[in-house]
């Protein structure tokens, strides 16, 4: 089935957002493994692994629009030195892909492409859920201090 370029343009932006998040969330679950931060390293790859879903759905989708997806286009990766600048940094990525995807759902209704908005808007859950715990971390960082926090995040 034809897709409209539009919507398939959006689809290839997207999917850059995605592969680019994989890379910014190994790095960061690498680094706190590397720190010994077992706890942080398990739940940010886990987050990795649901932005690598997230790429295969929307390289699938492309693909049944008859699209070209282009892996090989990443954003400016964004690696912090801390614990505390990462989720800084993965807070402001999860913003932008919440827009995006709000965006994305507007303009798949509005060209009458259901099955694309449908897929969105599961994608988009996803997102929100990854900013919630996001700022969940953060609000611990400030409510018990960066040591403190760090100290609940060894083992496992």
């Amino acid at each position: 089935m034809k897709g409209n370029d539009q919507v398939l343009k959006t689809l290839n932006a997207m999917l850059a957002d995605e592969l680019t998040a994989i890379s910014q969330y190994m790095v960061h679950s690498e680094m706190c493994a590397n720190w010994r931060y077992g706890r942080l390293h398990t739940a940010i790859e886990k987050r990795a692994i649901q932005e690598m879903k997230h790429a295969e759905k929307l390289i699938a989708r492309i693909l049944f629009l008859e699209g070209n997806p282009k892996v090989s286009q990443l954003n400016e990766i964004r690696i912090g030195p801390d614990v505390a600048a990462q989720f800084t940094l993965d807070h402001n990525a999860e913003v932008g892909a919440i827009a995006a995807y709000n965006a994305g759902i507007k303009q798949a209704a509005e060209m009458g492409d259901n099955g694309t908005r449908e897929l969105l808007e599961s994608i988009l859950k996803d997102e929100e859920e990854h900013i919630d715990w996001i700022e969940a971390q953060l609000d611990q960082i400030r409510q018990m201090g960066i040591q403190t926090y760090l100290t609940e995040q060894v083992g496992e």
